[in-house]
């Protein structure tokens, strides 16, 4: 590997592997040796031609910079596993209560049951909303 290849690997050394970072990589890589080999063609010796294009070349900070927001674009977003948990018990419940409501009015119309086990279901999405909150 040549110095150019090293400096472009320590330019990019903190940017997470991807398909976009390689092939930008191998870009300036090319680039730049493009440019060395001009400058050896107008008569510098080659480490002076490298020495010149990288000190020409400088920082890459703006690089860096847009192929990182690239690459987190690139990322599918992150759910909130708490967020659905908590919609899953809220609907879970509403559908258990309902049923034992059913139950209840349908074979036991004298006589009301189903708020008893009610409380013991509206557990379940009160300690989903806890976990939520506790994560947000």
């Amino acid at each position: 590997m040549n110095r150019i290849e090293e400096y472009v690997e320590k330019c990019f050394a903190d940017i997470p592997d991807s398909e976009r970072k390689e092939q930008l990589k191998a870009e300036i890589i090319e680039n730049l040796n493009e440019k060395v080999l001009d400058l050896i063609e107008q008569g510098k010796t080659g480490e002076d031609a490298e020495n010149k294009t990288i000190i020409e070349f400088g920082e890459i900070d703006d690089i860096k910079q847009e192929l990182c927001k690239d690459i987190q674009a690139d990322k599918p977003r992150k759910y909130n596993k708490y967020a659905l948990l908590l919609w899953f018990s809220v609907g879970g419940s509403a559908l258990i209560i309902g049923l034992m409501l059913f139950i209840n009015l349908y074979y036991t119309k004298n006589n009301i049951w189903f708020v008893y086990p009610a409380f013991g279901v509206l557990w379940w999405p009160l300690v989903m909303a806890f976990l939520w909150l506790r994560h947000k």
